[in-house]
């Protein structure tokens, strides 16, 4: 993939523990094209990349923008982009991917949970553009951990926003069961944000009979963690097999033994690393399957899920 060298041309916290950084090229060129949902791979250090969603309206041609919040058990991502990159800094990037496009509907709804609001700026400001349906509804621990306030209390959606803060009086609180009864299943739900929140909006959704087709979801969370039992992974082209130990990922095992598969995120987020299974009963500790592709049991993400037995990879 082509990757960019760009220039930070605007840096600034926008809630607590949360930075945008503004990217363009340092010399005015537009910028590879993206759509609602995409996210960018940042290069932070060698051998160290991060996915983050890009928060600008999808008719900007001439700059990226991200919002980066500082995780408390950072493995270096967002604690190097908080500590490291500067205004007028340069910083690699991977070209626009979209796995959290958006769907024809009737009607859309948008479910940000803190940093979850990044890629549902996006959303919002195409079906704003494209005169859609939609509402979207940002909940946040309160209005200081709430990033891009400012801009949505101007933007010309904002009788569409709806703002549910948890140290806020009961009566504003988020009431998905009673809203999830109130809009019809033909809308379209998106939601991104902590495990617990994304858990909290598709549970009342399928509880109303809302089909699977219209819940769509991206993960920012880590993968959970891995049983912790050995097992073994067989190259099905060459029939090598190699042990997988308790304490380690199938990357890494297959990458000691010369067999190296293309890696981001690490987390089971991204899907750079999906691997096609032959046979074996896969443990998925992924965030980036559905039920219905985890039940096939044809493909893992091989730098967090394991397996249990012999795993036989298509390499």
């Amino acid at each position: 993939m082509t990757l960019l060298d760009l220039q930070i041309t605007e840096r600034r916290m926008v809630a607590q523990g949360i930075v945008s950084l503004e990217l363009r090229d340092a010399q005015g060129r537009p910028l590879p094209a993206f759509t609602a949902g995409s996210h960018i791979d940042v290069h932070i250090t060698p051998g160290l990349t991060r996915q983050y969603s890009l928060c600008n309206a999808p008719t900007d041609t001439d700059r990226y923008v991200l919002g980066v919040l500082l995780e408390p058990n950072s493995r270096g991502g967002s604690a190097a982009i908080h500590e490291r990159f500067a205004q007028g800094d340069t910083i690699t990037v991977g070209q626009p991917r979209n796995l959290f496009a958006l769907a024809p509907a009737r009607r859309s709804l948008l479910f940000a949970g803190g940093i979850g609001i990044t890629p549902m700026l996006s959303m919002a400001e195409a079906l704003w553009q494209t005169r859609e349906d939609f509402e979207l509804v940002y909940c946040a621990r309160s209005a200081r951990h709430a990033a891009f306030l400012d801009q949505l209390a101007v933007a010309p959606y904002a009788k569409r926003t709806r703002l549910h803060l948890d140290d806020g009086p009961p009566e504003q609180r988020l009431q998905m069961d009673r809203l999830a009864q109130e809009e019809p299943a033909s809308t379209h739900l998106y939601v991104c944000g902590p495990k617990g929140f994304i858990e909290h909006v598709c549970q009342a959704a399928r509880a109303h009979g809302w089909p699977e087709a219209h819940i769509h979801v991206e993960h920012f969370s880590a993968a959970p963690a891995a049983s912790g039992q050995s097992f073994a992974v067989q190259i099905a082209s060459t029939g090598q097999r190699i042990e997988i130990g308790a304490q380690e990922s199938i990357t890494h095992a297959l990458e000691r033994h010369g067999v190296c598969i293309p890696v981001s995120c690490e987390q089971g987020i991204c899907g750079t690393c999906v691997t096609r299974v032959v046979s074996g009963d896969i443990e998925h500790l992924d965030s980036y399957f559905s039920a219905a592709e985890r039940a096939r049991g044809d493909q893992l993400t091989p730098c967090c899920s394991r397996g249990r037995g012999t795993l036989v990879l298509d390499l």
